[in-house]
């Protein structure tokens, strides 16, 4: 049986209700090799962050996925000490960003290097945190995949082929993540464990329907960052188009950023069930299809 693996242990679909599939608690995205790159105190990101994860808990929030990965500041440790704080489950990736945010280590791995540190964090965890990933993200950049963001892929193919764990990827180019399947697939991968990370950024929707009918998840990830009427009308033209059964809506906000005094700002992960689902809502989409939406379809996407 499919089980999503998060900080606070794996759960069933029947555990579990509303999740929301693109977040940051913790992101750092100066270059790894900055002074101070990825550092921050797990209190301080607790007495920041537990109060936006205390707001979405109370509006029905079950589970929450933290989209930093490799090079932009994964910190597991420091979600898990969130998660343990609020007692809400975080689901956390392996994987590394794109150039030029490649630690040295990464860039200088061979590739069967790369493929065994991705399938032990996804089956042992991530380093003495006791917290195994559940998936990979990855990264290409706007105009191509670069020969190391091609190694990191290949690698990341063949630990999905392994474990069954699901890759996103931060491509805003459909041309790009058309290309980005054919070298999965290559590798014994399947277009079906992939997420087209920032779906919306593609404004030829015509790439949209080529990348589902790949068979890959396409995400949504910009609410509350845009006006709500162009989100509901967008995912009113996937819906019409067939693509429910694979899309994924989130905001793309939080986070401590170790940059900032104090972590900075967060931006909150509310708008989607405040403001965005009462929206849906209004335009027709009925209850089955939001629960759908917002509830199974990150629990499948996510869940191995």
């Amino acid at each position: 049986m499919p089980q999503l693996i998060t900080t606070l242990g794996r759960f069933d679909r029947e555990q579990l209700g509303l999740i929301l599939p693109h977040e940051h608690v913790f992101v750092d995205l100066r270059t790894p090799d900055q002074p101070g790159y990825a550092t921050g105190d797990a209190e301080d990101v607790v007495r920041l962050m537990a109060p936006e994860i205390e707001a979405i808990k109370a509006q029905g929030v079950t589970a929450l996925v933290e989209c930093s990965t490799g090079g932009v500041g994964l910190r597991v440790d420091i979600d898990l000490a969130v998660s343990k704080a609020t007692g809400l489950p975080i689901v956390v990736p392996t994987g590394n960003y794109r150039e030029p945010w490649i630690p040295d280590w990464v860039r200088d791995a061979s590739d069967a290097d790369l493929e065994r540190w991705m399938v032990r964090e996804l089956v042992d965890g991530v380093g003495d945190t006791g917290v195994v990933a559940a998936w990979i993200k990855v990264s290409a950049g706007d105009d191509g995949i670069t020969p190391i963001e091609t190694r990191i892929l290949r690698a990341a193919a063949r630990a999905s082929a392994q474990t069954g764990a699901i890759i996103g990827s931060h491509t805003i180019k459909g041309r790009v993540v058309l290309d980005q399947l054919d070298i999965i697939e290559a590798e014994g991968g399947s277009a079906s464990r992939f997420i087209s990370i920032h779906t919306q950024e593609e404004k030829d929707f015509g790439l949209h329907e080529e990348l589902f009918a790949r068979g890959a998840w396409l995400e949504f990830d910009h609410i509350g960052r845009a006006p709500d009427d162009d989100i509901v009308a967008l995912v009113r033209r996937a819906l019409e188009a067939g693509q429910g059964e694979r899309l994924l809506l989130s905001h793309d906000r939080g986070w401590y950023d170790p940059a900032q005094p104090g972590g900075g700002t967060p931006m909150p992960y509310t708008h989607l069930v405040a403001s965005f689902l009462p929206a849906l809502r209004a335009a027709g989409v009925d209850e089955a299809v939001i629960t759908r939406l917002t509830h199974d379809n990150p629990f499948n996407a996510f869940a191995r």
